[in-house]
């Protein structure tokens, strides 16, 4: 790879397009939202781009590209300006930004699959919290009781795991799930994994990551 030292290369069009996807919704959560792309795997062909959802909750997808350095952070705004003008694949991906991230990111490793829930149980789920925090919301979004509420309880041999609802929220919010459920089959499901710190949940369009624990430690 030659040419800018610091910067992304996409060359699908398709990857392009969700990775603007990912950054627009970033921007309607919050407009100075700081995305960090990571190299993920050792051929260097992709990437993982995170962004924090303001719900104590961190977003990624995966995509093919290559990235240069191996880990930055860029203002969300000016990625989507990069991606907007893209040339020949490669993004400019603005003023580093790597002081604004705070807090760590999951293991790449380490999760264990605890059980699948189906993506239509998670979108009614969505549907009652939305309700529920517009009738019981304030100027600051949703009660923190709402939010922090175990909504599903999965569970395998060794390990129980519950969904708060702050998670539901951050995968609706960023689109990880279909708009409605009328275009999920009923047999689709959302991957549960936890970690020793981390919960995981795997939609069709990505993942969200909720520390296990004190998410403040990680996260504030």
């Amino acid at each position: 790879m030659t040419g800018p030292e610091r910067g992304l290369w996409v060359d699908d069009a398709h990857q392009r397009d969700d990775l603007v996807t990912f950054v627009d919704r970033a921007l309607r959560l919050d407009d100075a939202a700081v995305v960090r792309l990571r190299v993920r795997g050792g051929d260097g062909e992709q990437v993982v781009a995170w962004v924090a959802t303001g719900f104590d909750v961190l977003a990624s997808r995966v995509l093919s590209a290559r990235l240069r350095p191996g880990d930055l952070s860029a203002g969300a705004d000016a990625l989507r300006a990069g991606l907007s003008v893209s040339h020949g694949g490669y993004v400019d991906t603005g003023m580093p930004m790597d002081s604004a991230w705070r807090g760590g990111l999951p293991p790449d490793t380490g999760f264990v699959h605890v059980d699948d829930v189906p993506a239509r149980v998670m979108l009614d789920l969505a549907e009652q919290g939305t309700t529920l925090a517009k009738e019981h919301g304030g100027a600051h979004g949703p009660p923190t009781s709402l939010l922090d509420q175990e909504v599903v309880v999965v569970s395998s041999d060794e390990l129980t795991v519950g969904i708060p609802m702050r998670c539901v929220f951050a995968l609706t919010a960023m689109g990880f799930l279909p708009a409605s459920g009328e275009s999920v089959s009923a047999g689709e499901m959302v991957r549960v994994r936890a970690h020793a710190a981390w919960l995981r949940i795997d939609a069709r369009f990505g993942s969200v990551y909720r520390r296990r624990g004190a998410p403040a430690l990680v996260l504030g």
